[in-house]
């Protein structure tokens, strides 16, 4: 199915962990207090690696860093072919499975190879689409229509994000840091597709504290998401989008992305698509 859409496999969650140890990662995530990853890369961006699954390895808390918000998570999927099918992830339902297997191929260099901050927001709007063309070609109407409700879902997400960074980048620039943080934390309700996914991921994680940080953090997957998923629209045609995305150029200018996005959108309106 894969290759059908130009899509190379890779060998990132292709054995189980009866095959090969498990490695699981912890990723941080750093940005300095009031201010967001909107025209430069996050700040600070490291990984961990761990020979057990995360499983074995919970991580109470990461203490606080002078001057910057930090947001972490674990996990034991991603693009490398030290990454097995653990239990957990084995007995996840099936349309997160496709998902996740979609996205780490995705990432491997044979398919996209870029900053990554440029490529979460190709590769993240393209898992989605991509995971519904799957069921709809495997005819599994139940997956089909919950694939397209999660796709609809990170659609809505994507542009209350969009929304929110922009209030929150108004009040960085207008409030002190603290009545600042406490104006868009008390503003996120407003937006609440993003919202539950905030609360759910930043569990366990001082919320003003992670402010920043997990507000970048989600503007590398998010920030593109409803733009793609419009061109797929526009182009009627998944295997087309991919590959023009597989041309992007990728300019040393801060808006590259954008740009070329804009690029694909008036390519495919002049061609009648």
């Amino acid at each position: 199915f894969g290759n059908a859409l130009g899509i190379q496999s890779t060998e990132s969650l292709s054995q189980s962990a009866r095959d090969q140890a498990p490695l699981s990662m912890l990723w941080l995530w750093l940005q300095r207090e009031g201010t967001l990853a909107l025209r430069a890369p996050i700040d600070i961006r490291m990984a961990v690696g761990f020979n057990a699954g995360k499983e074995r390895i919970p991580l109470e808390r990461v203490y606080r860093i002078a001057g910057y918000s930090v947001y972490y998570r674990q996990g034991n999927e991603f693009a490398d072919p030290r990454a097995v099918v653990t239990v957990g992830f084995a007995a996840e339902e099936l349309l997160r499975r496709v998902k996740v297997i979609v996205h780490e191929d995705l990432h491997d260099d044979k398919n996209f190879a870029l900053p990554w901050e440029i490529e979460e927001s190709v590769v993240t709007p393209l898992g989605s689409l991509i995971t519904v063309e799957f069921f709809r070609h495997r005819r599994d109407d139940e997956n089909l229509r919950q694939a397209m409700d999660s796709l609809a879902e990170e659609r809505r997400l994507s542009r209350e994000l969009n929304a929110l960074v922009t209030e929150a980048e108004r009040l960085f620039g207008s409030e002190t840091l603290n009545e600042a943080k406490e104006k868009i934390l008390a503003l996120m309700p407003s937006y609440p597709a993003y919202h539950r996914q905030f609360q759910r991921q930043v569990a366990g994680q001082h919320a003003a504290t992670v402010l920043e940080a997990k507000l970048s953090h989600d503007l590398a997957y998010y920030r593109y998401f409803d733009t793609i998923a419009s061109l797929a629209e526009a182009v009627r045609d998944l295997r087309t989008l991919i590959q023009d995305l597989k041309q992007f150029p990728h300019p040393e200018r801060d808006d590259r992305l954008k740009l070329y996005l804009e690029e694909l959108k008036a390519k495919y309106s002049a061609s009648g698509i």
